[in-house]
């Protein structure tokens, strides 16, 4: 199998990843977020009810 990020053979202490290098620029990119789960059916604050904050605000 090859590392994700670079294509080059993957090493057992880095898995799925060749190097620290590899594994470092994984992260980094979740991090900045260019990497991102969708969020399909997300709320919105149109169909979303506004949560009260104190005691008898929900009236």
């Amino acid at each position: 199998m090859k590392c994700p990020i670079c294509g080059r053979p993957r090493d057992q202490k880095y898995r799925p990843f060749c190097s620290k290098r590899c594994t470092d620029l994984d992260l980094a990119r979740w991090l900045d977020g260019s990497y991102a789960i969708p969020d399909e059916g997300a709320d919105t604050a149109e169909n979303t009810p506004p949560t009260p904050v104190f005691r008898g605000d929900d009236v």
